[in-house]
């Protein structure tokens, strides 16, 4: 699965409608983490830890 951060857009593959809401709901509350840990990446540093959806 493959998903634009900043858009939220499922760009590649597919999974069960149920499972996909849950992680575009995730993805929606942390998107800022996302980005953060996306510089982060970029640059070859640690990502932080992102909690999981409770």
């Amino acid at each position: 699965m493959l998903i634009n951060i900043r858009t939220l857009e499922v760009i590649q593959g597919d999974m069960p409608r149920r499972a996909l809401a849950l992680v575009l709901e995730w993805a929606q509350e942390h998107r800022a983490e996302l980005m953060e840990n996306w510089e982060l990446c970029t640059h070859n540093q640690s990502l932080k830890k992102i909690h999981p959806l409770t």
